[in-house]
């Protein structure tokens, strides 16, 4: 199946722009059980990482991956990697539940830790992430890769930043998934495990109104999910919405669901809209459905006019750039903690609030 169509194996490149020369920030990547580990670790050596080693309980698994990145080697075990004094940082993309317990391993070590969205499943994994984050002095950085791995969304981070519609008072976010089941594992279905819709693909959703708003919080006004069209799979929530406040007074409504057509080119018609008081931007993320079959346009509306942008191959993705520099310089350039943690707060809440609306 090929990467356009699977989001769970969609692992965007860039050109590489390393901010460090080689070998001077050295990283490990550890249970791959989400194929945006891939993403991860481009992200992480198209900024001049190096990954070293690579782990998994399954080792055909790390071997395979390894060998995809030149001079990484597998461990025999995640001891290796965090007692290796050279390895800043561990990359993960575990089972969701066990991302916030891994974290804290890592941190405990002494090291920073990259995981996949979301970042944790349960509040009382938050709260131990926070206490190991102040204990450790470590980082717990979250691949919100929605926004830090898509050109257009990079662009209007930038886009709003600049005033460029004014003041930011609602933003509109579609998640839209392909579901794929047949190449899901069995850990997907299972609530416990990935979290509920919400929790899981809502996190990108509610990061992306964080950032564009400038709220540092949020109340969950309204949230549902339901299962309407995968029966056999009754633990799994196939739609999601819910409705936020943030603290300056603007607003979020959101959706996301794993209805996607066969017929869709791509894996999901990602959209956004950010109202401002100046005007207004739409993201179509990765189609222009029925127009183009690339991604990364930019509709922005704004009082000089109309304004259509392709960015794709224009922008990059200079997150993980800063990522890299932060974790060396001990800045927080590229994410806040105090982000990440607020993001990963309002996906619990909206879960945990959420009606369901089928039985």
């Amino acid at each position: 199946m090929s990467q356009k169509s699977d989001g769970m194996n969609y692992a965007p490149q860039g050109k590489p722009q390393p901010v460090v020369k080689p070998g001077e920030f050295i990283f490990a990547a550890t249970h791959l059980d989400h194929g945006h580990i891939n993403g991860q670790c481009n992200g992480l050596t198209e900024a001049g990482g190096v990954l070293k080693w690579v782990f998994d309980a399954d080792t055909a698994k790390a071997e395979a991956m390894a060998a995809r990145y030149p001079g990484a080697k597998v461990a025999r075990s995640l001891d290796q990697i965090l007692e290796d004094a050279e390895v800043k940082l561990v990359a993960a993309a575990a089972i969701p539940n066990l991302r916030g317990p891994l974290g804290c391993q890592v941190m405990e070590a002494g090291k920073d830790y990259f995981t996949d969205k979301t970042p944790f499943t349960t509040l009382d994994q938050l709260d131990q992430a926070k206490a190991a984050v102040a204990r450790t002095g470590r980082k717990y950085a979250c691949y919100f890769s929605e926004r830090l791995h898509v050109e257009s969304a990079m662009y209007a981070t930038d886009l709003v930043q600049q005033g460029a519609i004014g003041k930011v008072v609602q933003v509109i976010g579609f998640g839209p998934h392909r579901l794929n089941a047949p190449s899901r594992p069995a850990w997907f279905f299972k609530k416990e495990q990935y979290g509920g819709i919400l929790c899981d693909i809502g996190s990108h959703q509610f990061e992306q109104f964080l950032t564009f708003t400038g709220a540092t919080d949020a109340t969950v006004v309204n949230a549902s999910v339901g299962n309407y069209a995968n029966p056999e799979y009754p633990e799994l929530e196939d739609f999601g919405d819910a409705n936020l406040i943030g603290d300056n007074g603007a607003t979020n409504y959101i959706r996301v669901d794993w209805l996607t057509p066969k017929g869709l080119s791509t894996w999901g018609d990602g959209r956004m809209t950010i109202l401002g008081t100046k005007g207004y931007i739409e993201l179509r993320k990765y189609v222009d459905v029925g127009r183009e079959k690339t991604g990364d346009h930019v509709y922005l509306v704004d009082e000089q006019g109309e304004h259509h942008i392709h960015v794709a191959g224009k922008v990059g993705f200079r997150f993980f750039g800063e990522l890299i520099l932060d974790s060396l310089n001990r800045t927080e350039k590229a994410m806040t903690q105090r982000h990440v943690f607020k993001a990963a707060e309002l996906c619990l809440r909206a879960q945990a609030a959420a009606r369901r609306l089928t039985p």
